[in-house]
């Protein structure tokens, strides 16, 4: 049998990575799913197989906030990410439901400039394995015959990242350099609770996907990130190989982190003092995809056009000035979709007659 690669690409959206330019620091901005990562990604399930994609992105940003009143608005933070990502669709239903599982590798690299950058005059670098993410349950229903489905499903990234030190914020110096202060891996789990909403008829995926994350405490410190609320909007019709449409996404941390008294105190004097406590981020984009028949290439890029960032305190170290503080700025993210494996279709019986 075929496979439908449209359908695919619409359950495969869900693939996550991550970034944000805190995660080399303890505290601050941290989101793990990239935001708009479902972008593109719908309440539909590929028919019976093993598939694989890829994704890769781009983000280029600068400081958004009110820290921007002291150091300027000009402090770039940019990511490059390649993701690979498996989704298994063996067949099962329950309750009504198509069960898929999926599991998904990020790798990256970061460039952070001033005054972020830790190394004085210098732009840093830094890059290495993000946490793994998998998903062991996803339950997707159609809707009647209506044209609507919905999938709701629980992600979680385990700490197997790139880290440095044993609480994941150890300074190595290495001449002016600070680098290793820098992490790609969070050493915490983290777990991702998903509800799609979709219609999908007339070559239309209009889906609205919503996500959370919630994090334990880190390992070795008990430092505690924020929660952090997700929400992607895509709206695209298909004409013949091409889609097409807007997209859209909004992320907010929505509950502060947390410093208990004991070891977390002892590493970090401050607590959350210094580090911001509650952001929003709002972007607007488009979304354009090729179907080649084996395979299916889609490419989305967003601007954000609202930031906001809140809650963090004035270390005494920084002068006074309210260190709160998100990054602004835009994205290109592709995926390339394809089927590995396939169920034989049975053999059909010839027809006899008499």
């Amino acid at each position: 049998m075929k496979s439908s690669i449209k359908a695919l690409l619409a359950a495969a959206g869900i693939a996550a990575f991550a970034f944000s330019p805190a995660n080399a620091y303890e505290g601050g901005v941290a989101w793990q799913s990239k935001p708009g990562v479902l972008i593109g990604a719908s309440a539909g399930v590929p028919p019976p197989g093993i598939y694989m994609f890829d994704q890769v992105f781009t983000y280029q940003s600068n400081l958004a906030g009110p820290v921007t009143n002291a150091v300027g608005t000009h402090n770039g933070v940019q990511a490059a990410v390649d993701v690979q990502g498996f989704l298994f669709v063996p067949g099962w239903t329950f309750l009504g439901a198509t069960y898929d599982a999926l599991i998904v590798q990020p790798f990256g690299m970061v460039s952070v400039g001033q005054p972020l950058s830790l190394s004085a005059g210098q732009v840093d670098m830094f890059s290495g394995v993000h946490n793994t993410y998998f998903v062991p349950v996803e339950l997707s229903w159609k809707l009647g015959t209506s044209g609507f489905a919905f999938k709701t499903g629980l992600g979680i990234y385990a700490p197997t990242g790139t880290i440095q030190g044993a609480t994941g914020t150890n300074v190595v110096v290495a001449g002016n350099s600070l680098n290793g202060f820098y992490n790609f891996g969070n050493k915490y789990w983290t777990f991702q609770p998903e509800a799609i909403i979709s219609y999908l008829a007339g070559g239309w995926n209009i889906s609205a996907a919503f996500y959370g994350e919630f994090n334990t405490a880190n390992s070795q410190d008990n430092y505690t990130q924020g929660d952090v609320f997700h929400a992607d909007f895509t709206v695209t019709k298909t004409f013949g190989k091409w889609t097409v449409g807007p997209v859209a996404y909004y992320v907010a941390q929505v509950s502060n982190d947390s410093c208990p008294v004991g070891i977390c105190t002892a590493l970090h004097p401050f607590g959350t003092i210094g580090n911001t406590q509650r952001f929003q981020l709002f972007a607007l984009g488009g979304l354009v995809e090729y179907n080649f028949g084996p395979a299916s290439l889609s490419v989305w890029a967003t601007q954000e056009v609202y930031a906001h960032a809140s809650g963090a305190g004035a270390l005494p170290i920084a002068g006074g000035a309210d260190l709160s503080a998100v990054t602004q700025g835009s994205t290109i993210f592709a995926t390339l979709s394809y089927r590995l494996w396939a169920p034989e279709e049975p053999a059909k019986a010839p027809m006899f007659h008499k």
